[in-house]
């Protein structure tokens, strides 16, 4: 007998990691890493500081605390929500995850059973496909279009009887694809009008290149009946070791959530609480500047790209932290993307993590995710991508 757990495939970052230990590298050229969107440098100086002071004074930090989260925490998020949406979201609404995979592992607990079906645009971010799959949830792959921008007529068409929820990343990972604001409402009201969920994970929304709301949801009066949120703190504030996320959604709903996080983690780390909120309430001016330097790191990709696009490589998508292009080559970009650590030093994704087995698309298409790489980097990753010729 094989087990869910066990039919599920590997986690493809730590996959692709394992590459790396037949290859060498040299001062003069060094492994250029744009597999993983996390930021790999710790917290600002203020942060950890304050981060400090916490271990040092507050004994609450060192305990478990309510399973749901800390409560100004979630009247922070409440409130922030509710400014930058234009919507009226409480407290009563959040809950503080152990990261922003718990927060989607959780939501699919409380909606899903044995056979049930979710839909997700592709190429999807594969946690999300990996949770489904040890969940005995069927994943139904919706084909995007230009842009990587999802249809929702396409979508209404895969629904059946055990549809369960529709699931959208905005911006996008893997695609880095910004979601418009009419094709986020277009989903809402497909949800609402067949009783299915909409999960919206905006874990990157920090960095969209939009200055107004990305979309307008929280401004329906009765949002939490089809719309569940998830954000994640740790690409914002650098605290993905320390694990902390968000789920906005109905208090009905949370009521069933807490039984999960209590079963699998009984609280968010008390510590990351903390600084979640300290960063929410210090740092508005510092996120300015990480998020100004990811777009810039942006259009720097859109800059040098067309020294590939003579070549024959398509850009499909670019925004936050992800570059999703399309390769020239006929080796497929499962063999290709260990031949590129080899052969050129670099280190990314194929399009094979993102998207069903043998789907054809897949074999041409690669992730890059530039978010730790600066400009001169950035120009180095495409002086060696331009030296390919398979």
């Amino acid at each position: 007998m094989t087990t869910r757990t066990e039919a599920t495939f590997p986690p493809p970052v730590m996959e692709a990691r394992r590459w790396l230990e037949a290859a060498t590298f040299t001062a003069d050229r060094p492994l250029i890493n744009v597999s993983q969107a996390a930021p790999v440098a710790p917290p600002p100086p203020e942060m950890l500081e304050a981060m400090a002071e916490i271990i040092k004074t507050d004994p609450a930090a060192h305990l478990y605390g309510p399973v749901l989260g800390l409560p100004d925490l979630r009247a922070e998020v409440a409130a922030r929500w509710s400014r930058l949406y234009n919507g009226n979201v409480e407290a009563a609404n959040i809950a503080i995850t152990s990261g922003c995979n718990q927060a989607f592992a959780a939501t699919i607990a409380t909606l899903c059973t044995e056979g049930d079906e979710v839909i997700l645009p592709i190429p999807y971010y594969f946690n999300h496909r990996m949770w489904l799959d040890m969940a005995g949830v069927k994943t139904v792959a919706l084909q995007t279009g230009a842009g990587l921008i999802p249809d929702v007529g396409a979508a209404e068409a895969l629904i059946t009887p055990r549809t369960r929820a529709i699931v959208l990343v905005t911006p996008n990972n893997p695609g880095g694809a910004e979601y418009p604001k009419e094709t986020v409402a277009a989903f809402y009201e497909l949800g609402r009008a067949r009783g299915l969920a909409l999960i919206l994970d905006e874990t990157y929304r920090d960095f969209d290149s939009r200055d107004e709301a990305p979309h307008a949801l929280f401004e329906h009066f009765d949002w939490d009946q089809t719309l569940i949120q998830l954000y994640s703190f740790s690409k914002a504030y650098r605290l993905t070791g320390h694990r902390v996320g968000a789920i906005c959604c109905s208090p009905a709903r949370l009521a069933q959530v807490e039984k999960f996080l209590d079963t699998v983690t009984i609280c968010a780390n008390q510590l990351g609480q903390r600084a979640a909120l300290w960063g929410m309430r210090n740092l508005d001016d510092w996120l300015k500047g990480e998020r100004a330097e990811i777009l810039d790191r942006r259009k720097a990709i859109e800059e040098h790209f067309p020294r590939l696009a003579a070549k024959g490589w398509k850009l499909l998508g670019c925004g936050a932290y992800f570059a999703y292009v399309e390769h020239p080559f006929e080796m497929p970009s499962h063999a290709l993307a260990p031949k590129l650590v080899q052969d050129i030093g670099v280190l990314l994704l194929p399009g094979t993590m993102f998207m069903p087995q043998d789907h054809p698309e897949a074999e041409r298409q690669l992730r890059i995710a530039f978010a730790n790489v600066d400009r001169a980097g950035i120009a180095a990753l495409f002086e060696r991508l331009e030296t390919l010729a398979l």
